[in-house]
């Protein structure tokens, strides 16, 4: 027998036929009181900061190769470092607009950031790292040291 209690959001549960009623978790019940009594509006203003970006890692023969998904940013808002084998990936975006309309000034202003640190392996070759930005995919290249590179297969005869 599971030790578990089922929690159900507004606590109840059509398919319980036990008359055991769960109460709602903590999370659950207070979406429930926010939404309910303020609405959608008022949480949507507490997630216009940038969230960390997806990243893909592939590792081929030749080079590893950083794939981050960050649309709507411009070259120029990049920040790339590598520091003691630490590739560290940023980018910060500031917006200011303001209106102004007979009587009534409306000025708004955000501020979002986001940094991605990847630990580098010995095999990698710093001085050779490149980095491309196109279409909201930065791509950052991270080419091996000949050593570190896939060597084909060799095939032995036996004698």
């Amino acid at each position: 027998m599971s030790n578990l209690i089922p929690t159900v959001k507004r606590g109840s549960d059509s398919n319980n036929n036990t008359g055991f009623r769960t109460l709602p978790s903590i999370s659950s019940w207070l979406d429930d009181v926010i939404n309910n009594n303020f609405g959608t509006e008022f949480m949507s203003n507490f997630n216009t900061g940038m969230t960390l970006p997806s990243v893909n890692v592939k590792d081929s023969d030749e080079e590893y190769i950083v794939e981050m998904a960050v649309p709507g940013l411009k070259k120029s808002d990049f920040d790339i470092n590598i520091d003691n084998k630490l590739l560290s990936i940023s980018a910060e975006l500031q917006t200011d607009s303001e209106e102004e309309d007979d009587n009534y000034t409306r000025r708004e202003f955000g501020y979002s950031s986001f940094k991605r640190t990847f630990s580098l392996p010995e095999t990698i070759e710093t001085e050779k790292i490149s980095a491309k930005y196109n279409d909201g995919i930065l791509k950052v290249n991270l080419p091996k040291r000949e050593e570190a590179k896939k060597k084909p297969l060799k095939q032995i005869k036996v004698s």
